[in-house]
């Protein structure tokens, strides 16, 4: 049975080095990542939701990088961590402070031209640039991601294999186009891919797919885009992911071990188990 990941004994926080700061989007995990890093400085950019409490938080505009980069090192942070849902910046112009008008070239090609994927790249190089270093929430949190083999729920259908090694083949191939980390796939036909709408959205498209369009019940395949920088975009599942795979009708979900992050992963193999869904981490 593979197994949440354990913290190894010992294992340091920013009590015991460099003072981390959390970038917070929408989420539990921003709330896990506080939980684990008391000392962590918190900050969030204005107009992104967050669950973190408000007055532990520190807004900042995305136009004000530079305003930002002087705060964090002033609280002493040398570590960075960004984590939560957050969507493109919109920049306005008349905002901009000096550090990000040195930038702007970058950022409106960034944002204009390239995909996620490429908007991430920028702002990590940005950010190590000015000498503080990118760290993944699993790196923090490594119990948060799963080992090969079952997590929870029945054991994988022979026909759910074909359709993982089917979904692994579609995803592996629509990696280039930046487009989604996710796939469901029945009885070796593609049903949904998830696009910048995200899984939820995929799995309503999919429960919504008449029968008589269903060769089977189906399998999600949630894994990181080939070369994705896993630091700042790790593919995550928790309860609500299962919950929605369950009531889109499909027989399982399965990960990318090691490389997807389980949010409130504890609870996650007897929700499984209770929705009759396989839960298992492949290697993809």
């Amino acid at each position: 049975m593979g197994l949440l990941k354990r913290r190894a004994a010992g294992a340091s926080n920013a009590a015991t080095g460099p003072r981390l700061a959390i970038i917070a989007g929408g989420g539990r995990l921003p709330v896990r990542l506080a939980e684990a890093e008391p000392g962590a400085f918190l900050v969030s950019f204005e107009g992104t939701p967050c669950e973190l409490p408000e007055a532990r938080l520190t807004r900042f505009r995305f136009e004000k990088l530079g305003g930002l980069f002087d705060r964090l090192r002033a609280e002493g942070v040398e570590r960075i961590v960004m984590a939560g849902g957050m969507a493109r910046p919109q920049l306005d112009m008349k905002q901009v402070d000096r550090k990000v008008m040195m930038l702007a070239p970058k950022l409106m090609a960034a944002l204009g031209s390239k995909g996620d994927d490429g908007v991430l790249r920028l702002i990590v190089s940005i950010l190590e640039d000015e000498g503080f270093t990118v760290e993944g929430a699993h790196q923090i949190l490594p119990e948060m991601t799963a080992r090969p083999g079952k997590i929870g729920g029945p054991a994988l259908s022979r026909a759910a294999r074909g359709d993982v090694e089917q979904a692994q083949k579609i995803l592996s191939t629509l990696a280039p186009l930046d487009i989604g980390q996710g796939c469901v796939v029945a009885a070796g036909q593609c049903l949904g891919i998830e696009t910048v709408q995200g899984t939820d959205a995929l799995l309503r498209f999919v429960g919504e797919t008449p029968e008589e369009r269903r060769p089977g019940k189906g399998v999600l395949v949630k894994a990181p885009k080939a070369g994705q920088d896993l630091r700042v975009d790790m593919p995550a599942v928790g309860p609500q992911t299962l919950r929605a795979a369950a009531a889109a009708g499909l027989e399982a979900v399965v990960i990318a071990a090691d490389r997807v992050l389980l949010i409130d992963g504890p609870a996650l193999p007897d929700l499984a188990a209770e929705l009759g869904l396989a839960f298992h981490a492949v290697e993809i």
